[in-house]
């Protein structure tokens, strides 16, 4: 099956590695060819759009950055759309709003194509070792049909129903990572002002009940003073403001996350640090 993939940031490119190891066909198209550099000299052939994209491929996945960037791959004049074969499949990795899913389902059922959304979880290093959570909804045939692709670049994938579930589930997972987030950060500072040896905090937190996978992977980073984007803060402020988005129309009050994304903010509005990783929160705390 020819595999095409749009969008070779850090997720996009840990996925298409995992792809070619796993013996897929895979041809690309990103922004900035530069940037899809490393997918192609480990054997992803270009594409000059994503119309070309789709016109040579079976199953057609997309990971991009903001739900603008979304609907323009797929619907703009040299989209997705624009060139896809009826009978084949789309899947939109991106973490978007559930609206968006929906709409795209439809137009896709309009061109004959099934369509799933199915963002993931695990951030650079799961990407990287194919350990990636992966929440789906759409067409349950195709998810049928897509399962052993996703089981390539995941180590748990599951079903939730009808288009715009995948988006949902997202954004659940989203929620509770603010929480962790913005629970380590202050872990660190009250660690720190203490006087505490912060190594060995981490070391005792992670034997009990306060272990958690962002304190396990995002710590040590923060102790070495590495910022470098395992998922970007940019990003992840879009998803907390499409997660409390949604969470308003729901009727639903989240006031942990409402804090969340006042502190994301801070970082990526107030501070300029948005090209930074998720961890790089505490810098807040520094200025």
């Amino acid at each position: 099956m020819q595999i095409g993939f749009i969008g070779t940031g850090v997720m996009g490119t840990g996925i298409i590695l995992n792809l070619l190891k796993a013996g897929q066909t895979v041809v690309v198209y990103n922004r900035t060819k530069a940037h899809a550099e490393a997918v192609l000299t480990a054997g992803a052939t270009w594409a000059e759009t994503p119309e070309a994209v789709a016109a040579q491929s079976q199953l057609v996945m997309t990971m991009v950055g903001y739900p603008s960037d979304v609907e323009e791959v797929y619907t703009g004049e040299h989209g997705i759309f624009a060139g896809i074969q009826a009978g084949s499949t789309v899947v939109d990795m991106t973490t978007s709003t559930p609206a968006l899913a929906v709409k795209l389902t439809q137009l896709a059922h309009d061109h004959d194509v099934q369509a799933l959304d199915a963002p993931v979880s695990g951030g650079d290093v799961g990407a990287k070792n194919a350990t990636l959570t992966v929440m789906v909804g759409g067409d349950k045939a195709a998810y049928d049909q897509v399962l052993p692709v996703f089981q390539q670049l995941g180590q748990r994938v599951n079903y939730f129903g009808s288009a715009g579930k995948g988006q949902h589930t997202k954004m659940a997972n989203q929620i509770m990572i603010a929480g962790t987030m913005t629970g380590l950060t202050e872990m660190l500072v009250y660690a720190k002002a203490a006087e505490l040896d912060l190594p060995q905090v981490l070391a005792t937190l992670s034997s009990g009940g306060a272990d958690n996978w962002s304190m396990d992977n995002y710590v040590p980073r923060i102790l070495k003073g590495d910022y470098t984007p395992g998922f970007f803060a940019k990003h992840f402020l879009k998803d907390l403001r499409i997660a409390l988005q949604e969470a308003d129309r729901m009727g639903l009050d989240l006031p942990a996350t409402t804090q969340a994304k006042l502190l994301y903010e801070a970082m990526v509005d107030d501070f300029g640090l948005g090209n930074d990783g998720t961890q790089g929160l505490i810098k807040t705390y520094e200025k």
